[in-house]
């Protein structure tokens, strides 16, 4: 990224409180031109729980010091009960948060250096509020930019895939588990932090335990979805995301469904802004935002709604890796989505075979009864960009599932949206999963995922009123796989994997199941780009990634980061073990020394369902001079035929003495999952 030292207008930061109508005060830090004073500009806001202070402090001065040198007043606020933000944060996305992110609209709208216009940005937490405040439609909202979130909280996010429990809804629930934990800085917070910090540490719960209660669409994950009512957006909306992230699907269906001016991108990025974006190439994203922000809050006719709707990375073959510096291939774009330039063509299956359109191949019912070890090599449901957390080689996975194969291919094939598998089966218990993957298969048998989809067979017919499964009974389901644009070369084979399980990326489901496809029946549907239409974007497509001179840190202790699977051939034990540990670093300009380190481990032996179990630590540390506190948080999920069972340690220390303890036991019936 190449830093841009000196800006169109001067910029002054300023640190400290937004007032709420309750007597609550906002923890906030504003960047804004200097002569905003006498020249006042557009607003944008950024909404998150991350601790503008220090967690997210490194990416903020990139971000919005260079938006407000480009004649932006930028907000970036921390949720009421975090960082040195008052009050408690009980959950995600609540009805306090809302409002308390309308109020503050309505606050900086109002100040002498606002022109009375505003924005919201946001990357995964603040693209969610801000899309769901656009629902909310508050007076000074002119338009919004939202980054790796969903618009439907149940069916797309980090909780559920498919009515399919997400190993990720652990772990998600137990970083912010760790973040609520933290104390505010007493170096701006004042002689009550202390006070402040018990509190948050007295209310503290495992956010698993109440996700793990509404395990089907119901009222909990429809408020905050805008999917139930997407004409309730009444602002202009970018949308973007990667296809590493986990949260690409949303962008597409934003483009369908949306009736306001939209803007979609989708790049080769994981969980990022494009232009820190991994893996690369990164683009030059904080240029497109201020042409975004321009045209919506300052009526520049500058081009920004020019170009076709949505523009993409279209990725080249590779061979499977955990990480990738850089993905092959090129931006082509759609006018409209779903797109004229997309056929959805339905290949037929055969006795192991993808047919090829219109032919119908003889072949028996086939099955399969996966063993627990197909998903160690599934990566994250979402690569928050800590390598190596992308799927590995197929081919061991492959060995526990049900394959289909194209013939090799003898022309360029493109794709580009979610393909979808058409499924005649059966399956020997009541409650049961599909998981189905799409791979490029190399000529010499390498197979990498491309993408894939799960599906709760319970929820065959929708999530909101799951049912059991008869055992014998056949039943046609179809499976949607994630969007992706992907390109198959010559010589390489299309391949279709079917397995009966998928940890630890899923929980898996309660008993062994034994699944028959019946290929006759069924069929896979491919979202086809021919590759004589446009790409319809110019070249290059996007600027140099650039951003403002980043915040000066020192690395106390340097990070660790690595991705284990075990197998014990004595006693069948099996586990991956991933830690995620950023070392200690020194915020120079506060002084402050952060450890942040998250260790997880998933394990199993042999196929006893009832052996898996999900563990997740994680450490906090703040330390200034002679203040030094920390907090410690485990977090175990395990589960048999009827019940998950929940538990949970917090311990808080203020130097070596523990000042705070409190553990968790919580048994929650599974219901159909």
């Amino acid at each position: 990224m190449r830093t841009v030292e000196v800006l169109p207008h001067p910029v002054k930061e300023e640190a400290g409180w937004i007032p709420l109508a309750d007597g609550t005060r906002l923890a906030a830090r504003i960047w804004r031109p200097v002569d905003s004073d006498n020249e006042p500009v557009p607003a944008v806001l950024e909404f998150i729980p991350y601790r503008q202070r220090d967690l997210t402090a490194r990416r903020d001065s990139v971000n919005h010091p260079y938006l407000a040198g480009y004649g932006y007043a930028c907000a970036r606020v921390d949720l009421r009960g975090s960082g040195d933000s008052a009050g408690l944060l009980a959950d995600e996305y609540l009805e306090q948060e809302l409002q308390d992110a309308a109020e503050i609209l309505g606050w900086l709208a109002e100040q002498p250096w606002c022109s009375g216009r505003t924005g919201m940005m946001g990357i995964s937490w603040g693209g969610f509020n801000a899309l769901q405040v656009a629902a909310r439609r508050p007076p000074s909202l002119a338009a919004i930019a939202v980054l790796s979130c969903s618009d439907d909280r149940y069916a797309d996010d980090v909780h559920y895939m498919g009515g399919c429990l997400l190993s990720d809804n652990l772990s998600w629930a137990s970083t912010m588990f760790a973040y609520n934990s933290c104390p505010p800085d007493p170096a701006t917070f004042g002689e009550g932090w202390r006070r402040q910090w018990f509190e948050r540490l007295t209310a503290c719960e495992p956010w698993l335990a109440e996700w793990l209660r509404h395990q089907h669409r119901d009222d909990y994950w429809r408020h905050g979805s805008v999917c139930e009512d997407y004409s309730s957006v009444g602002c202009p909306v970018l949308a973007v995301s990667g296809w590493a992230d986990g949260y690409s699907n949303a962008v597409f269906r934003l483009m369908q469904h949306l009736d306001v001016p939209r803007r979609g991108l989708i790049g080769p990025w994981s969980h990022k802004y494009p232009h820190l974006g991994l893996p690369g190439p990164a683009i030059g994203f904080l240029q497109e935002l201020v042409r975004w922000w321009d045209h919506w809050l300052k009526d520049a006719d500058n081009g920004a709604m020019d170009g076709p709707m949505l523009r993409v990375w279209m990725q080249e073959s590779m061979p499977p890796s955990t990480a990738y510096d850089e993905r092959p291939g090129r931006w082509v774009g759609e006018p409209s989505w779903p797109s004229p330039h997309v056929d959805r063509v339905r290949f037929p299956l055969g006795q192991n075979l993808i047919a090829r359109p219109g032919e119908e191949p003889r072949s028996r019912p086939l099955s399969v009864e996966s063993p627990l070890s197909v998903g160690q090599f599934a990566g994250k449901w979402c690569s928050y960009n800590a390598p190596p957390d992308l799927p590995y080689d197929q081919r061991e996975e492959d060995g526990g599932s049900l394959v289909f194969d194209t013939a090799p291919l003898t022309e360029r094939c493109e794709i580009l949206g979610g393909p979808v598998a058409e499924l005649d089966l059966e399956v020997d218990r009541p409650t049961a999963m599909v998981a189905v993957r799409l791979s490029d298969v190399a000529p010499e048998g390498r197979a990498t995922r491309v993408t894939y989809g799960l599906l709760n067979l319970t929820h065959r017919d929708g999530h909101g009123e799951p049912s059991p499964l008869q055992p014998g009974q056949r039943y046609r389901v179809r499976v949607q796989l994630n969007g992706v644009a992907q390109v198959f070369p010559p010589g390489h084979q299309i391949r279709m994997s079917l397995s009966t399980s998928y940890w630890p990326l899923a929980w898996p489901p309660p008993e062994p199941v034994r699944m028959t496809v019946h290929p006759e029946n069924s069929a896979l549907q491919l979202p086809i780009r021919p590759v004589e239409e446009p790409d319809e974007v110019p070249t290059p497509a996007f600027g140099e990634p650039e951003g403002a001179p980043v915040l000066a840190t020192t690395q106390l202790r340097p990070g660790e980061q690595c991705w284990n699977v075990s197998r014990d051939l004595v006693g069948y034990d099996s586990a991956l073990e991933v830690v995620k540990d950023l070392g200690v670093v020194r915020f120079d300009d506060i002084d402050l020394a952060v450890t942040r380190r998250a260790y997880e481990r998933y394990s199993w032996t042999a196929d006893q369902l009832d052996s898996v179990r999900g563990e997740i630590e994680w450490t906090m540390a703040f330390q200034r001079g002679d203040w030094s506190v920390r907090t410690t948080s485990r977090t175990v999920l395990t589960s048999d035929r009827t019940e998950f069972h929940l538990h949970a340690e917090l311990d808080a220390y203020e130097g070596d003495q523990r000042v705070f303890s409190r553990n968790w036991q919580q048994t929650i019936p599974r219901d159909l999952v």
